[in-house]
């Protein structure tokens, strides 16, 4: 089962200010998910956000949050992101079957919302350098978990490639720079 740029929509879970400083390797964590955002925006696949209880855990982290389109940020207090009906309606809203999944922490938000959205239909691609954990066990767990329920666990080069489908367009040479060194 290959992505599909054109069936796909990124949704990052709760990469928030106050609780970052706690994800394990957080910097690569962030570095990731920045990256995956840049793609699917530059391939022009929907981008989603959520926010868990901000009062308490802040906003978004500045360098993902500008990458999130206006009104594509939601705020939520349940745990899974489909609890909530406003951002289950805009998942389907998009009529966009592979989600592509990334953000914090593996092993509640993120891990609550890919069984939600297995439970849906959805085809769930988690993006394994751009989810984090405050362990390094917690995430494998989690990540282990989600492959056990049906979800894939991929790296963001799968990702890249299989929405390019090709080599020597435009958007190639673009998200390839730096891929060789």
């Amino acid at each position: 089962m290959l992505l599909q740029a054109a069936q796909s929509q990124v949704l990052l879970i709760d990469m928030q200010q106050k609780l970052a400083p706690a994800i394990f390797d957080s910097k690569t964590v962030e570095q990731a998910a920045a990256w995956v955002l840049q793609v699917a925006l530059q391939l022009d696949v929907p981008v989603w956000a959520t926010e868990q209880y901000p009062q308490g855990l802040g906003p978004t982290l500045s360098a993902l949050a500008e990458l999130i389109p206006t009104g594509a940020m939601l705020q939520k207090m349940h745990f899974s992101a489909l609890k909530e009906p406003h951002i289950a309606s805009q998942l389907a809203c998009a009529e966009r079957k592979q989600l592509v999944v990334i953000g914090t922490e593996a092993h509640v938000c993120v891990l609550q919302s890919v069984l939600d959205l297995l439970n849906l239909g959805y085809q769930v691609f988690v993006v394994a350098e751009a989810v984090g954990s405050r362990t390094e066990q917690n995430k494998q767990l989690a990540l282990s978990r989600m492959q056990q329920c049906g979800a894939y666990i991929i790296s963001k080069e799968m990702l890249a490639f299989e929405w390019l489908e090709r080599c020597g367009t435009d958007s190639f040479r673009q998200i390839s720079k730096g891929w060789i060194r």
